[in-house]
Order: structure tokens, then C-alpha cells, then sequence
């Protein structure tokens, strides 16, 4: 199953890169695509919307990462056993079982002109309101801070499941010997924590190289593509009415699989090697 849902499309998509296809076939149901070798990739790097997804993916990747320490500190707080506890799982829960649509939606309104209760704010402190999703130098940021909200509570769970599985005897010992707050948290809890954090950034990396949902609802690539990522530009190419260019869309796809790979190849060898060095 591996091989065919995963290792076969990926070879394909390496291969329909190299090619010039619109993604039709003819009446004999023969392949119409031209090979370009390269040609697709070459023109990538003097495509401008293309600098400006893969820009915004470098935005992605490094603020959505805050989704980490920020679910984990969140996990240390709803462990603890005091009155009202259930509650508050419950409300940082809610944002991660409805949908990235429903949380689209959310955001466009919260930062609406006129009405939307940031806007408001923004308005009421400054005296001038600003349309997050219209301006081109705080679209983006705007979009990553919807995406947010969702993915911290995923990480809170991770390590909320993780922190049920720390050994009690060796948080005993550690507050023994006098070890408490964050050296506590430092040198006991998160050796313990490896396996949940490991997922926790995977899942992280993976989620802001693929962030289109949130784009496509909220601003569908604009103002003046200005919001585009890798994802929806690759969709923008090769499946939308202004594209049927199936090879370039596939060099996109090589590209942002070259990133999320490098990436995540690096926290595996790093892993590998902490725990090899024990």
C-alpha cells in the first residue's frame, strides 16, 4: 500500500515534471505530453509568483513552528490538577476538531473592514482601521495566524498524550533533589517528551508547506497574489482554469517535496543521532 499510495505517485509527479502537458489525452487515450527535460524547472526560478509562494512558505514554515512551544505550554497547564480543568481542555480542544474551512471563515470576519472585531480593535486604539486580508504586507501573516490556532491545540494533544506517559518515580526524584519549574520541565519532562515532539514538528512542517485551504478561502491567492504559497500556486498551474499546465504544476510539487524532505530528513538524522549518543 505504501508503494502504490505513496513511492508510485511521487515517482510520477518527478516524472510528469519533466514533460509539457495540459493534462488531456488524445482519442486513442495516448499520453499528448512533450518532454522538456528541465525546462520547467528552469523557467520556476524567473517565475515571480512562484518567488513570492516560496517566500511565503519560508513565512510559513518559521512562524507556524511557534505552534510547538506554544502547544507544549499549554499541555504543561491543562496537566495539572486544579478545579475547572475539564473545562479548559474542552475550549483549547474546540479549535482543532472543526474544519480549516469553518476556521477560513472565522478569521475573514474577525478581520473584516467595518465589522469584524480586529478591525474594530485595530480602529478603536489607533483611530484607523486596518483590512488584514487587503493589504499585501499583512495578508500573509493574517493567514498564518488563522492556520495557528488549529494547529497549536493538535500539538497541546500530542503532548498532553505524551505528558500521560512520563514516569512519575523519576519527577519525584527530580523534585528530591530540588529540580522544580523550568528546570524541571528542561531536564526531566521533555527528555521524556522526544517521540511526541518529533511528531509534533513533523506534523507542523507539513502542515505549513501544504497550507492551502486557508488560502484559498480566505484570500484565494490575492491581493494580487501576494498570498500565494507553494500549494495553491501549484494548484493555480495545473487543475485551475488559468493553468492546464500539468508539468509545471508537477515541478512545483517536486520543489515543495524537496523542501518538506530536506527539512524533515534533518530532525530524523538529529534524532537519530541524540539518541545513538546516549
Amino acid at each position: 500500500m505504501f508503494i502504490v499510495y505513496v513511492i508510485w505517485p511521487i515517482g510520477e509527479s518527478l516524472l510528469l515534471s519533466l514533460y509539457d502537458w495540459d493534462g488531456l489525452y488524445n482519442r486513442e487515450g495516448e499520453f499528448t505530453g512533450r518532454f522538456v527535460g528541465l525546462a520547467n524547472f528552469e523557467e520556476l526560478w524567473s517565475d515571480p509568483a512562484f518567488v513570492t509562494s516560496l517566500v511565503n512558505n519560508v513565512i510559513w514554515l518559521a512562524l507556524y513552528l511557534l505552534a510547538v512551544p506554544a502547544g507544549l505550554l499549554i499541555a504543561v497547564f491543562l496537566n495539572q490538577s486544579v478545579r475547572g480543568i475539564r473545562l479548559y481542555k474542552s475550549l483549547f480542544f474546540f479549535p482543532f476538531v472543526i474544519s480549516q474551512v469553518v476556521v477560513g471563515l472565522i478569521f475573514s470576519w474577525f478581520y473584516a473592514p467595518n465589522f469584524g472585531l480586529f478591525y474594530m480593535i485595530i480602529e478603536w486604539v489607533t483611530g484607523q482601521g486596518v483590512a488584514i486580508l487587503a493589504e499585501e504586507k499583512y495578508v500573509t501573516y493574517g493567514i498564518i495566524a488563522a492556520g495557528l490556532w488549529p494547529q497549536i491545540a493538535y500539538v497541546m494533544i500530542l503532548y498532553l498524550t505524551g505528558l500521560n506517559n512520563v514516569a512519575p518515580d523519576q519527577v519525584e526524584a527530580a523534585r528530591l533533589d530540588g529540580a522544580k519549574g523550568w528546570r524541571m520541565l528542561w531536564y526531566v519532562i521533555l527528555p521524556q517528551l522526544r517521540p511526541a515532539t518529533f511528531i509534533a514538528v513533523v506534523v507542523t512542517v507539513i502542515g505549513a508547506l501544504r497550507s492551502f485551504d486557508l488560502v484559498s478561502i480566505m484570500t484565494t491567492g490575492g491581493p494580487f497574489g501576494s498570498s500565494r504559497v507553494l500549494s495553491f500556486y501549484m494548484y493555480e498551474q495545473a487543475l485551475s482554469e488559468y493553468g492546464y499546465r500539468m508539468g509545471y504544476g508537477a515541478a512545483i510539487a517536486v520543489v515543495l517535496f524537496g523542501i518538506m524532505m530536506i527539512f524533515i530528513s534533518g530532525f530524523i538524522w538529529k534524532m537519530w543521532r541524540d539518541e545513538t549518543e546516549r
